[in-house]
């Protein structure tokens, strides 16, 4: 999973947000300079991948853009998960995904000393491009997936990456809404956090 599904597994506590959007730069022990919830938010975000790489949805989507990004795939992948959700963010979330990004982003700047020097390095840059917004539109994955071809490994095939998810579409879509129906759960009963989902209506 990426930022937006990282910060939305989150729940409404601050720090755990803020914990797990850091995740991915606090390594090995590391996590043991954190106290209180942030720590609770990085062992979330470790615990999350995990839950994600052994997941046999999403392994069906991963082995769809295997014959080109490889062993890369699951990260592509994962942005693609953001996109889909962002895309259906009103089946998921209580929040107008506007104001919870905007929510998101305050939360992380008032933490920003706390935070890893390589995210104080590229949180401005993601807020001022609002992308957490602009995974929902299809440009908006595209130009993700470039921009981390240029500071990681990830080979530059951003336009194959939208070809096999419009081909699939409906196929990845499937096994992305019963992926997070069962994260959904995972993060809920085994970690105890409370995500604010849409009121259902009553008939």
């Amino acid at each position: 999973m990426n930022f937006l599904a990282h910060l939305y597994l989150s729940g409404e506590s601050d720090e755990i947000k803020t914990g797990n959007f850091m995740g991915d730069y606090v390594k090995g022990n590391r996590f043991e300079q954190y106290s209180g919830d942030i720590r609770k938010g990085i062992l979330l975000h470790r615990s999350i991948d995990d839950f994600t790489d052994r997941n046999i949805h999403f392994r069906e989507v991963n082995a769809l853009f295997k014959n080109h990004y490889g062993r890369y795939s699951g990260i592509v992948v994962d942005v693609v998960f953001d996109h889909l959700l962002a895309k259906q963010w009103n089946r998921f979330s209580g929040h107008p995904l506007r104001d919870f990004a905007r929510n998101a982003h305050g939360i992380l700047l008032s933490h920003y000393l706390r935070l890893p020097f390589r995210v104080q390095q590229f949180l401005p840059i993601m807020i001022q491009h609002k992308r957490l917004e602009s995974y929902a539109t299809t440009e908006g994955l595209e130009k993700a997936l470039r921009i981390m071809t240029n500071y990681t490994s990830l080979p530059a095939l951003s336009l194959k990456a939208i070809e096999v998810l419009e081909k699939n579409h409906q196929t990845i879509n499937e096994s992305f809404l019963l992926f997070m129906e069962e994260i959904i759960c995972y993060v809920e009963t085994g970690h105890n956090i409370t995500i604010l989902k849409p009121i259902q209506e009553i008939n």
